[in-house]
């Protein structure tokens, strides 16, 4: 096993992008790594262009339609501008991120928690917090499936070649099923706790499961077999990401740092400080960038509705 050349995280900074009027619930990098979406409490999204190596102001361009928070947003993985958001308003809608207008949107029925795409960008799917799965079809954006689930489903997403399609849920199980079919092939004991979230390695070896007993469990996944579990965090985790290489997996919860530890040797490489728990972190898909976004309040103690990138050098 080769070691990886180390990113000399100690030198590393964040900046702070600031625009939402309420805390950010969501950030997600578009494909080609060069924008970043947040959505937020405050019922819209922002677009941001991010120059990894820039110190001039970022620019941003708002998403209002919605009418409830905008809880998660995902970005179409074969375009860098098409962005889908699902809201507790009910509604699903697709964006497009150079415009800011709204090209489709469907009314389901529930509160919109999750929404992932098919890594070949033709299906959407939403999770809503009546434990009900919804699969649309992006062309005629229309439900091709709809399932009700007896168990709390947490978050959702498909393996790298669209095959398989996880759940995780409030049983301490990852669900997997086949797709398109959503028959069950698997049901993975993961952890003692309810399993919130999960996030595929991009190189497709491994999976891994963050949860409420506040461990984040790595899985092999062509055997299904878990083969790490990293330790650090000491609250429920709420939120994961490997980075572009695979080498690192971000993890982060109520606790005041996001944990960032090497996938192969599950040892801690970096914390990032942060005054909040942290709602989603997410690494840029072709650099070392980390967004993330949480419960930050200013003195006031109102929501600052800020995110933040990790990974600049100093200027």
């Amino acid at each position: 096993m080769e070691e990886t050349p180390t990113i000399p995280f100690k030198n590393l900074h964040s900046r702070e992008c600031q625009g939402h009027k309420k805390k950010v619930h969501s950030v997600a990098w578009n494909c080609t790594g060069t924008k970043l979406a947040s959505g937020s409490v405050d019922q819209t999204a922002r677009v941001w262009h991010i120059e990894p190596h820039g110190h001039g102001k970022v620019k941003d361009l708002e998403l209002k339609g919605h009418t409830d928070s905008v809880d998660q947003l995902c970005w179409d993985p074969k375009h860098a501008d098409l962005i889908a958001t699902a809201s507790g308003d009910k509604t699903v809608r697709l964006w497009d991120a150079r415009s800011g207008k709204c090209s489709q949107q469907a009314e389901l029925s529930g509160e919109n928690i999750n929404i992932t795409y098919k890594p070949d960008g033709t299906h959407v799917a939403v999770g809503n917090r009546d434990d009900e799965l919804t699969i649309l079809d992006v062309r005629k954006f229309k439900p091709i499936h709809k399932r009700k689930f007896n168990y709390e489903v947490n978050e959702i997403a498909w393996n790298m070649t669209g095959e398989i399609f996880f759940l995780t849920t409030g049983n301490g199980t990852v669900e997997v099923l086949a797709y398109p079919s959503l028959q069950p092939i698997d049901t993975l004991m993961a952890h003692t706790a309810g399993c919130y979230c999960i996030a595929i390695d991009p190189l497709g070896r491994y999976f891994a499961v963050g949860s409420a007993d506040s461990l984040v469990s790595l899985w092999d996944i062509s055997e299904m077999l878990c083969v790490r579990t990293f330790m650090k965090l000491e609250w429920p985790v709420r939120t994961i990401s490997f980075n572009h290489t695979g080498d690192y997996i971000a993890s982060a919860s109520e606790d005041l740092f996001i944990d960032i530890s090497n996938v192969q040797t599950g040892r801690t490489v970096h914390q990032i400080p942060c005054r909040a728990a942290m709602n989603s972190v997410e690494w840029n898909p072709k650099c070392n960038l980390l967004a993330y976004a949480g419960d930050d309040k200013n003195k006031y103690q109102a929501d600052e509705g800020v995110f933040r990138i990790f990974g600049f050098e100093s200027a």
